[in-house]
């Protein structure tokens, strides 16, 4: 009976030693939304470059109209938006729904740890925007976003990682394809976040 006591207690230890180190109140399904937004988004992307405006240029090569560009970066911020929303309201009603408090010292490092590579590739992604490098504009966004999730996976969920690694993988196959971006953004930002939101969600969020 008191090796019994004993254990749970050792479980009990454990838990809250996870809870003071981890952000566990990250929601699998908002990847999954997140995921979803991307992909409607990637649709209507793909809509405008090749349908709504005039481009010229081969299709590795395209030369995007200045309408593009705009409804382009248009689409990006709303499936931005829509993303970080979803995840910081069902991140709240997780919390809630464990009793746990969604802004501490922990989800304070996870935030930081995941902005500093972030805003590093949105600085490296305006630049190539002003100077018209297109081609590059997909990698560098996957590469540096999967780097931000493998620098702030060690303050949440390990599942973290190895989404952040898919992206990192994907960025540097398409710079060997450079003519495919909105393909690679599709898989990564799209399909990844899906797939890895609904294991995340099925191992940890689902009533068993």
């Amino acid at each position: 009976m008191e090796d019994k006591n004993y254990l749970n207690d050792l479980k009990e230890i454990k838990e809250m030693m996870s809870k003071s180190s981890q952000f566990i109140s990250l929601s699998g399904l908002s990847g999954v939304l997140a995921g979803i937004y991307a992909l409607v988004g990637a649709y209507f992307a793909y809509k405008t470059i090749y349908f709504d405006t005039s481009t010229s240029g081969n299709y590795s090569y395209l030369i995007i109209s200045e309408n593009a560009v705009i409804k382009l970066f248009a689409i990006a911020s709303i499936v931005l938006v829509l993303s970080i929303a979803t995840g910081i309201l069902l991140s709240i009603k997780k919390a809630k729904e464990s009793n746990d408090k969604i802004w501490n010292a922990t989800s304070k490092r996870l935030v930081i740890n995941f902005m500093i590579p972030l805003a590093v590739g949105g600085y490296m992604g305006l630049y190539l925007i002003e100077k018209e490098n297109f081609a590059l504009l997909t990698p560098l966004t996957l590469i540096f976003y999967g780097l931000a999730c493998v620098n702030a996976s060690k303050y949440t969920l390990g599942d973290v990682r190895y989404l952040g690694l898919s992206m990192i993988s994907l960025g540097i196959i398409n710079t060997f394809f450079v003519g495919y971006g909105l393909l690679f953004a599709a898989l990564g930002f799209g399909v990844c976040h899906i797939f890895y939101g609904g294991m995340m969600w099925f191992k940890y969020e689902r009533i068993k």
